[in-house]
C-alpha cells in the first residue's frame, strides 16, 4: 500500500474517503498525527502530515522513527514524501518538481537516525536509497499533469534547520553536487529502508535557497509558502494520476533490506524488541 507523507502545507488530502484512523503511539514515541487510511480515486492509501495538524513541529522535532513505524504497522510498503525544498541548480526553477536519487545527511545529531541500537545491532545498506520503480511510476503520473515540470535524479542535501542557510552553506552544498536542500528527508529516507519500504521524495522547489546574487530570490518563509501553495494542486493531481494505474511492487532488495543486516540473535532479544522488529521485517 502507498503512504503519502505530507510536508509543509499538505496537512490533508482532499477527496480521501476515510476508512480508518491508526493510533499514533509506537514503541518509539508518538507519530506526528494518527495515520489516516482511506480510498483516493477508489485506491487504498495511507496519509500522515509530517509536521502534525496545524504545523506544530519543526523539522528537528519530528519523530521520524514513530512516523515511519506507524506507517509500516498500518500496512505501507511504499512511501512518497511530498516536501518543500530549495533549489541549488539553475535549471531547477522555483515551481518545478524533482525526484532525487541520492541524499546527503548534513544534520547535526538532534534526530534519532535509526531504529537500531540499545541492544539491537544492524547495519543496513543504503547505497541506492530510493525505489527506482516508484520513481518511474511518479514520472509517468507527472506526465499526465498539465504544466508540471519534473526533474528526475540528483542529490538532496538535508540540513538541520530550522533556520534557512547562509550563502556560504548554500555554495558549499552546491560544491558537494547537491541540487536540492531541505530539512526533513533525513533520516526519513533511511528509516524507510530499515522498515523495508520503497521510498521516493516528490520535492517542490520553492526558491533558489540563497546562492544567487539577487536577495529578492533568497529563501524566506513567505516566499516558500506562496510558491508551495501554488504547486499543491499539481501535487494532488500527480498523486491522483499515480493511483489511477496499478503501482509497481517494491524492489525485492528493498523488501529484503534486513536480511543479513541484523547482527543480534533473536534469542537474546526482549519480547518488546522482537515485536517491533517483526513489524519492520513484515
Amino acid at each position: 500500500m502507498l503512504a503519502i507523507i505530507g510536508g509543509t502545507g499538505l496537512y490533508q488530502l482532499p477527496g480521501l474517503v476515510l476508512q480508518a484512523t491508526h493510533d499514533s503511539t509506537t514503541p518509539f514515541g508518538d507519530a506526528s498525527a494518527p495515520v489516516q487510511q482511506g480510498l483516493l480515486n477508489g485506491q487504498p492509501l495511507l496519509f500522515l502530515p509530517r509536521h502534525g495538524a496545524g504545523h506544530r513541529l519543526l523539522p528537528h522535532e519530528v519523530n521520524y522513527r514513530a512516523n515511519i513505524f506507524a506507517l509500516k504497522r498500518a500496512g505501507a510498503t511504499m512511501v512518497l514524501s511530498v516536501s518543500a525544498c530549495g533549489s541549488l541548480a539553475e535549471d531547477l526553477a522555483p515551481g518545478h518538481f524533482a525526484l532525487p536519487h541520492q541524499y546527503i545527511d548534513w544534520t547535526r545529531g538532534a534526530r534519532e537516525r535509526s531504529f537500531f541500537g540499545r541492544g539491537v545491532a544492524a547495519h543496513v545498506a543504503t547505497a541506492e536509497p530510493v525505489s527506482r520503480a516508484l520513481c518511474s511510476a511518479v514520472v509517468a503520473a507527472a506526465a499526465q499533469v498539465p504544466g508540471l515540470v519534473l526533474h528526475e535524479g540528483g542529490t538532496y542535501a538535508c540540513v538541520e534547520g530550522p533556520r534557512f542557510g547562509t550563502r556560504a552553506e548554500s555554495f558549499m552544498l552546491r560544491q558537494f553536487g547537491a541540487r536540492l536542500v531541505g530539512m526533513t528527508n533525513v533520516p526519513e529516507v533511511f528509516l524507510a529502508r530499515e522498515a523495508q519500504m520503497a521510498y521516493a521524495t516528490l520535492a517542490i522547489a520553492t526558491d533558489y535557497d540563497c546562492w544567487r546574487d539577487d536577495p529578492n530570490e533568497h529563501a524566506s518563509m513567505d516566499a516558500v509558502l506562496a510558491r508551495y501553495a501554488g504547486c499543491l494542486d499539481q501535487a494532488r493531481a500527480l498523486i491522483g494520476a499515480l493511483l489511477a494505474v496499478p503501482l509497481p511492487a517494491p524492489e525485492p532488495a528493498i523488501r529484503r533490506a534486513l536480511a543479513g543486516a541484523v547482527m543480534t540473535a533473536d534469542a537474546v532479544l526482549s519480547p518488546e524488541q522482537r515485536d517491533w522488529l517483526a513489524v519492520l521485517r513484515a
